[in-house]
């Protein structure tokens, strides 16, 4: 089974821009949110993950934070952990 990785994010957010191209560079498929074209997602986004700052990373529906979390998981290998579950 392919975990689902969902991203809700901005278009010109500098964080953003940094989880995406770490889950490109790992070629991670993910779904991504841009709230700033569609402001309904950033109330979504509230609900799922209970945060306001972008970007927020969903792994199998599990909010796991932005992007330093991320490059976090990634660095200590829970990452690919988590992307197996």
């Amino acid at each position: 089974m392919t975990a689902k990785v969902e991203i809700y994010g901005t278009s010109f957010c500098r964080h953003c821009l940094a989880a995406r191209k770490l889950l490109d560079a790992r070629g991670i498929e993910y779904t991504e949110y841009l709230i700033d074209l569609k402001p309904l997602e950033r109330t979504e986004m509230l609900r799922r993950c209970g945060r306001k700052k972008v970007p927020q990373i969903l792994i199998n529906n599990i909010p796991v934070g932005g992007d330093e979390d991320l490059m976090a998981l990634d660095a200590s290998g829970e990452l690919n952990q988590l992307l197996s579950e």
